[in-house]
């Protein structure tokens, strides 16, 4: 869940995502008998580069294509993956190899052009992986859209455009994901108060950020922190 935006995969699918965006994850299936595994790979933008430019590719603008998407696992990928995760002695040596097989294999599929944004090094696209790393330091302070438009040298009216296109949300939507998922955090894993962890991440007005929190999450901070611990078993500090 990213925003208004919904995306379901599975085991015959992947998710790509080139921008660190707040998402919300949700496990429908799992069990002892059959646990959920799963594989995160971590590209290196300079890796994608010089296999783009192997490749022949050209590094084009794609200033407007949204920053995450689903895709069908097509054999080759899969393939690909199983050797990288079956490589624990010879990882140093052959882990590279096969990794470049994998970015390789999502260049040549229909998430190519997504992947030219870990690679663009000019236009739009380079400038809001910049403003979502701005955001991302910053989403306890005010945010001043004129400030981060003049930044990364872009109009408000065309940062807004832009932003939006990649990341499906409004800068200050971003930001308030960002604010209620770290209060969340706050809440769950360091037993601080919903006073207090709104506090934290730039809610001055604790009824705002109580009213926000259940918009967003569904039920007011209390309650939902309660329901959390009871589903993930984890038990306040001693």
């Amino acid at each position: 869940m990213i925003g208004e935006d919904r995306l379901r995969y599975d085991p015959n699918h992947y998710l790509i995502c080139t921008v660190g965006l707040p998402i919300i994850s949700h496990i429908d299936v799992a069990s002892s008998e059959e646990p959920y595994l799963g594989l995160r790979l971590v590209l290196d933008p300079a890796v994608v580069t010089s296999t783009m430019v192997e490749l022949g590719f050209a590094q084009q603008q794609n200033d407007s294509v949204k920053a995450i998407a689903v895709s069908k696992l097509d054999s080759d990928l899969l393939n690909a993956c199983l050797r990288l995760l079956r490589l624990p002695e010879q990882y140093r040596v052959l882990g590279p190899l096969v990794i470049r097989e994998i970015i390789y294999r999502l260049l040549t599929s229909e998430q190519g052009h997504r992947m030219r944004h870990l690679a663009t090094i000019g236009g739009h696209a380079h400038r809001m992986v910049r403003a979502v790393r701005k955001l991302r330091e910053d989403f306890a302070k005010p945010l001043r859209i004129e400030e981060v438009a003049r930044e990364i040298g872009m109009s408000v009216s065309g940062f807004h455009a832009h932003f939006k296109a990649v990341t499906a949300m409004s800068p200050l939507q971003f930001q308030k994901e960002l604010r209620l998922q770290e209060a969340r955090r706050l809440m769950l894993t360091e037993s601080l108060d919903a006073a207090e962890a709104g506090f934290q991440v730039g809610y001055d007005d604790a009824s705002h950020f109580s009213r926000e929190y259940k918009r967003h999450f569904g039920d007011p901070p209390v309650r939902d922190i309660q329901h959390l611990r009871k589903l993930t078993l984890i038990t306040e500090p001693a």
